[in-house]
């Protein structure tokens, strides 16, 4: 073998080496959640004045705190049950544990009603504030309104809270117990707190609330004409799974089961089936 066969023999080897080590290596862009909040419109009234006036009428010791709450977040609480199926009465009395009826540190500070913390994909603002352990990372929202669109969301996109979705909307017993089973709260006695607070202040009478109910403005109803009548939806810059389920009022699974998606990466100009 001469000399250049040799060398050439030789770069052909260490070419060879050189390629067997390397590993390729797709990156795949995490799915991160933005959330872009808009100023809370004024919802229909679900009687939410009646029902703490009869109830200061018929009990004592109520705390005030939570008679101010439970009229000011009782529509939010009932439109959500419409939309997801959560019981109003359960969205509540989170809701006024959680915050300490609007009142706690975390409330105050965040707009964070129902403690929600910020898990790995959350883009948006946070603060930090003990909890389980010290300083853990918190979501803020500019609006408490926005802390219970999360709270939709963080019941119906995940896996272990499905089964939930089994039990009636007036069964809140079942619901408070199977909030603690699915590991919401790591409190033991988290049910019985749940369902204390329905019962003192009868929160179970805005489970009644039938979906035809509360009067929407004109706007409301040609939107949601809207939404039928549109059957696509064009991805535009910016959009997640999370935003356009958000917006179209359809869970992140319902969405990939109709567009035969395998995860939640979507892409710029992708044409999504909404309905």
């Amino acid at each position: 073998m001469n000399v250049r066969n040799l060398i050439f023999c030789l770069i052909v080897t260490l070419l060879s080496s050189c390629a067997s080590k390397k590993t390729l290596v797709k990156s795949r862009k995490k799915q991160t959640v933005t959330v872009v909040e808009r100023e809370p419109k004024k919802l229909p009234s679900v009687k939410e004045k009646k029902h703490i006036e009869e109830l200061k009428d018929k009990k004592v010791n109520l705390n005030k705190y939570t008679l101010e709450y439970i009229q000011r977040f009782a529509p939010i609480a009932v439109r959500k049950m419409h939309m997801y199926k959560i019981p109003a009465s359960i969205t509540l009395a989170q809701g006024v544990l959680e915050s300490g009826s609007g009142r706690s540190e975390l409330a105050l500070k965040s707009n964070n009603h129902f403690g929600i913390k910020c898990h790995t994909n959350w883009t948006g603002e946070s603060v930090n504030h003990d909890d389980d352990e010290k300083g853990e990372c918190f979501r803020k929202y500019q609006y408490p309104e926005t802390s219970y669109d999360d709270h939709s969301a963080f019941l119906t996109q995940r896996k272990r809270y499905e089964f939930l979705f089994s039990f009636e909307t007036d069964d809140y017993k079942k619901w408070a117990r199977g909030l603690k089973d699915a590991g919401y709260a790591t409190d033991v006695n988290y049910p019985e707190k749940i369902i204390k607070i329905i019962e003192d202040y009868e929160l179970h009478e805005f489970d009644k609330v039938k979906k035809d109910d509360p009067k929407y403005p004109i706007s409301e109803i040609k939107y949601k004409e809207i939404i039928k009548k549109e059957t696509t939806y064009e991805v535009k810059k910016g959009d997640t799974l999370y935003s356009i389920s958000k917006n179209f009022a359809v869970s992140i699974e319902e969405l990939k089961k109709r567009n035969n998606l395998k995860d939640d990466t979507i892409s710029l100009g992708q044409k999504l089936i909404i309905q």
